[in-house]
């Protein structure tokens, strides 16, 4: 119990709160500077509880687990508000939310197996952080003037490129756990 109760695993859990907060935000109230704060906030958290994790030798089995599954959970509330507020189309939500439940059936299928769940590589990493990134611009560019124009190219330029890594590394994601499924090893590509 006590490893579970580190400050590492308190920032996620800060985060996760956030989730319930910036849907209310972006949603309800249409707060947009609110929102975007919240999001700033869920991504420090993000970047500071695995770097004090490893510095402060406070990494944790309840960190390993909790810390991708908020990011999934943020990434899906996010895109379910952006679809809502139209600022995403369709088929661009429904892609990354698809590459999110093909990977959650190949972790279930690995778990039931005794499959250890995979261990997130520096390319699975650098497509949430681009998409954690272009999130916020993204909403920012709601506004009408220079910064809301500045926000729309630089937010869709991360957007384009995260959204690249994130469909990529779920294929490589996808392919290691089916290959783990069949009982062969793989090598982290990471």
């Amino acid at each position: 119990m006590r490893s579970m109760l580190t400050v590492p695993n308190a920032l996620t859990f800060i985060r996760f709160l956030g989730v319930p907060i910036f849907i209310h935000l972006a949603l309800n109230l249409e707060a947009d500077g609110w929102a975007i704060v919240v999001l700033a906030i869920g991504g420090a958290t993000d970047y500071f509880d695995g770097k004090l994790a490893r510095a402060w030798n406070q990494t944790s089995r309840l960190g390993e687990i909790a810390d991708p599954a908020i990011d999934r959970i943020y990434i899906f509330a996010i895109l379910l508000v952006f679809l809502i507020r139209e600022i995403l189309p369709l088929w661009m939500v429904a892609l990354l939310i698809g590459r999110d439940v093909l990977l959650a059936l190949i972790t279930i299928l690995m778990a039931r197996r005794s499959i250890p769940p995979f261990t997130v590589t520096y390319l699975g990493k650098a497509a949430t952080f681009n998409l954690m990134y272009a999130f916020p611009l993204l909403l920012l560019a709601q506004n009408d003037g220079r910064w809301g124009d500045i926000a729309f190219v630089t937010g869709w330029s991360f957007a384009i490129w995260g959204m690249a890594l994130y469909i990529s590394t779920g294929l490589a994601y996808s392919r290691q756990g089916i290959l783990l499924l069949r009982g062969n090893n793989v090598i982290d590509s990471g």
